[in-house]
């Protein structure tokens, strides 16, 4: 079975819901964000999670993406990221 693969972007893309990850003193965390200019007029602003675990961020991101149908990119300047749940990469511009 094909490895999940998931793009590695460096901010917030506004034509994908994006996994920010990142890591403090109390482990490493992430939220979810639906930018409204990806939401085909349904959202006025920007929609964005609460901190959760960063696997729970994960899971809740791929459901999001899943049901509303769009690309899922990652934010993950600390490296949060854990290769069990699929690859990064960064497109050769």
């Amino acid at each position: 079975m094909a490895r999940n693969r998931f793009e590695k972007v460096s901010e917030v893309q506004p034509d994908a819901i994006t996994l920010l990850l990142k890591r403090d003193d109390d482990g490493a965390s992430g939220s979810i964000v639906l930018p409204a200019a990806a939401s085909r007029g349904r959202l006025t602003t920007d929609q964005i999670s609460a901190q959760l675990p960063a696997q729970d961020a994960f899971r809740g991101a791929i459901r999001l993406a899943n049901d509303v149908k769009l690309a899922l990119v990652v934010c993950d300047p600390d490296g949060v990221w854990k290769s069990e749940w699929g690859d990064l990469y960064q497109p050769i511009d």
